[in-house]
């Protein structure tokens, strides 16, 4: 299998060189490119074409949160996208998941789970920390949502799917908690994914925290 490339975006020189480090250490991970600016990164993807992107979501001129949205915006097939914060509450990482990244990262992560996240949001295959995700849309939800339009366009098999897809369960795993084939689990994904109008598994379960078809606990 050909390596996942990456592009890292971060105005921290000292920070890119470490995330490089890390991954080029990897024989399946490549560093294609690097910016230090979210209008750079929004460029340099554009060139270069990347499967995933380290994204800071505090940058000079755009901010990650713009540059993730102009990227997914106007390419189209966009890389997956990972936000890279220093602090898991800030409200600019619950933006920046509704505006389409794939997932994030804490600035402190260890090298093995760097590693680990970029070839997961490669997979596309399952959410990126479940519980994290869970514990942003519960800080930043509304109280009383207004109830989704397209839940009652969910069947049953579909709507159980979805919530099991918010725990962070693969398609693989999907398909053994309900007794079904790997290819089933994958359509009935793809198809709560088309329903909720959701580009990936982590904008699905965050219109599901949203909405309330899903209480965070």
């Amino acid at each position: 299998m050909s390596a996942v490339r990456v592009v890292l975006a971060d105005d921290e020189r000292m920070v890119r060189t470490a995330l490089r480090a890390i991954l080029e250490a990897e024989a399946d991970l490549e560093v294609v490119g690097e910016a230090a600016t979210g209008a750079q990164a929004v460029s340099v993807v554009r060139e270069l074409r990347p499967d995933v992107v380290l994204m800071d979501v505090r940058m000079p001129e755009i901010d990650g949160i713009r540059a993730t949205e102009q990227i997914l915006a106007t390419l189209p097939s966009p890389p997956r996208i990972v936000v890279v914060t220093t602090f898991e509450n800030d409200s600019y990482v619950y933006e920046a998941l509704r505006a389409g990244a794939a997932g994030f990262l804490l600035k402190r992560a260890a090298a093995e789970e760097l590693v680990q996240a970029v070839r997961l949001v490669a997979r596309s295959e399952s959410l990126l920390y479940p519980s994290a995700v869970r514990e942003l849309a519960a800080l930043h939800s509304s109280a009383r949502p207004a109830p989704p339009p397209w839940a009652a366009r969910l069947t049953e098999r579909e709507a159980d799917v979805l919530r099991l897809m918010a725990t962070g369960l693969s398609n693989a795993e999907i398909a053994d908690r309900m007794g079904v084939g790997p290819a089933t689990a994958k359509t009935h994904v793809a198809s709560v994914l088309a329903k909720t109008g959701a580009r990936d598994r982590t904008q699905a379960v965050i219109a599901a925290y949203e909405s309330g078809f899903i209480t965070p606990r």
